[in-house]
């Protein structure tokens, strides 16, 4: 009997860890409310996906949010300008570009134009940087006008002569092809060239509104490594398209906030011990000067910038900062983040409508002047999204500050609209008097926020905290731009060296019992 019992008990031990184990597994596909089970093509087909690891787009990393003094590097304001007044406010955690958009990028982006329509001539002249912002009239920069974009030399540098309407038609642009690709790895796309050549209309490259409204033709229902199409009426052993609940497709591309950038730029993680900041920066570097206090590259520029009137590199033989003009985007060393040339080498253009007086108006968290409230346009009471010649959705004003009602969405009415609520919050409380501007101002609701200094400003610019302001449909040699993208779930990024609650155990029993396992 005791031999029996020796071997028994670990059979016994291992037995009850197996169902707990798998109780454990099953957790996530139960529902904790109703003991319903997802995923079960047999009471509905329900399908809630919990194991998704979110993660940055191609280019991107990762920037964890928190609390800072918006204006609090900027302690002299040497222009008088009193336009970035301190004041506290919450950034929440973000995705941002490592680098700037190179002219390597913007010539993958203007080859995917010409390919994809290469009968529109306008489309792909509306996207060509204007080079012509090289010209001087007392200066010989011409040789930039025709080699800086394109010659394989300047390749890695900075984007340049882009306005702020360009740089967001590029962001539509990349989060497209992100999420196309993203699909095709998984088999869930098929080449719509190909289906093209069966159709007796060309199918619309992918745009990913058009394709998560399943108006896409392309979508590849065979893929093996998409799901089972578990709704009702479905094939056997058909695959069903992504949805957004899947987590697969990214989040759209877009240019980061002021505020956000300004965070990102000053990279205070570096400095912050326990939740406290042990000291604060200038720059996006430590130290009050612009060049490296560290042994092995001591003396050495930490950024591209104009030291002083007529001195843009330094003395032959030993350059200060080894840039004329520009230089490439991954020069000199990342700040705390990661984030290269976050000073320095250009300007770089932000979502914000310029205010002189905005940190009067701002919200305490995710702080933004700009908002322009649209939805999509509906074709048809099916939901079919209306698209542009260039399968785009089609965006329309918001007709309310709410949902509206099904009586008030079916009459295409709002009990608010063109009375109370208006889009169009550029301005927020500022009224634009266009026959004051251009004569007593320059500031209307198409004034854009840029940050960062360039390669022909002075060390002022560099200080994060300063911003600028250029019409929204203009350009210049000293402004680029980077691309951001909003975090979704948890905000902690930073957890392996602090402190945690263990996990809530009676939370796992309760479920336990739902299951009928104990």
């Amino acid at each position: 009997m005791k031999t029996k019992n020796t071997y028994f008990t670990p059979f016994l031990l291992l037995l009850v860890c197996g169902i707990f184990i798998t109780a454990c597994k099953n957790r996530s596909g139960v529902s904790p409310k109703t003991g319903v089970a997802y995923n079960d093509p047999y009471n509905g087909g329900l399908q809630i996906n919990r194991k998704v690891k979110e993660g940055p787009g191609p280019g991107l990393i990762v920037i964890e949010g928190g609390t800072f003094v918006m204006g609090g590097s900027l302690n002299e304001d040497l222009t008088y300008a009193h336009d970035n007044l301190k004041r506290r406010v919450t950034v929440a955690s973000f995705y941002m570009d490592e680098t700037e958009v190179s002219n390597a990028d913007w010539l993958e982006y203007l080859h995917w134009l010409n390919q994809n329509f290469p009968e529109d001539k306008e489309l792909y002249y509306n996207a060509l940087p204007d080079t012509l912002v090289w010209r001087q009239q007392l200066s010989y920069n011409e040789p930039y006008v025709d080699l800086y974009l394109r010659h394989p030399a300047y390749q890695d540098y900075p984007v340049v002569g882009v306005t702020w309407e360009q740089a967001n038609d590029y962001c539509i642009w990349r989060t497209d092809r992100v999420n196309e690709h993203i699909l095709r790895e998984k088999g869930a796309l098929v080449d719509y060239r190909e289906l093209a050549e069966s159709q007796s209309s060309p199918e619309d490259p992918f745009n990913t509104d058009i394709y998560l409204n399943g108006q896409y033709r392309g979508e590849g229902i065979d893929g093996e490594r998409m799901p089972k199409d578990n709704r009702p009426g479905a094939e056997d052993g058909a695959r069903r398209p992504v949805r957004m609940e899947d987590g697969v497709l990214k989040q759209p591309y877009r240019l980061p906030t002021e505020a956000e950038w300004e965070y990102a730029a000053l990279g205070l993680v570096g400095n912050t011990e326990y939740g406290n900041i042990e000291s604060s920066k200038v720059y996006p570097w430590n130290g009050l000067g612009v060049r490296s206090g560290k042994r092995r590259t001591q003396g050495l520029m930490m950024a591209n910038f104009k030291p002083t009137s007529g001195d843009n590199m330094g003395v032959a033989g030993y350059l200060n900062d080894g840039g004329d003009i520009t230089v490439s985007v991954t020069s000199y060393l990342p700040n705390d983040y990661g984030l290269y040339n976050m000073a320095g080498n250009v300007n770089e253009w932000v979502r914000d409508v310029y205010r002189q007086l905005s940190y009067e108006d701002f919200e305490d968290f995710n702080p933004f002047r700009g908002n322009v409230y649209m939805d999509k346009q509906y074709e048809d009471a099916e939901g079919t999204l209306a698209k542009d010649k260039y399968g785009r959705p089609i965006r329309v004003p918001a007709k309310a500050p709410r949902k509206q009602t099904w009586e008030e969405l079916q009459a295409s009415v709002s009990d608010s609209a063109n009375v109370t609520f208006d889009n169009d919050v550029r301005g927020y409380a500022d009224e634009t008097n266009d026959e004051l501007y251009g004569v007593t101002t320059l500031v209307n609701d198409k004034s854009r926020v840029y940050k960062g200094g360039s390669w022909n400003d002075r060390a002022y610019w560099l200080n994060p905290a300063t911003r600028r302001f250029m019409q929204q449909d203009e350009s210049n040699a000293m402004i680029g731009f980077r691309c951001a993208m909003t975090l979704v779930g948890s905000p902690e990024v930073n957890t392996k060296t602090k402190p945690s609650f263990p996990a809530n155990r009676k939370r796992g029993q309760a479920n336990k019992k739902v299951l009928g396992i104990f």
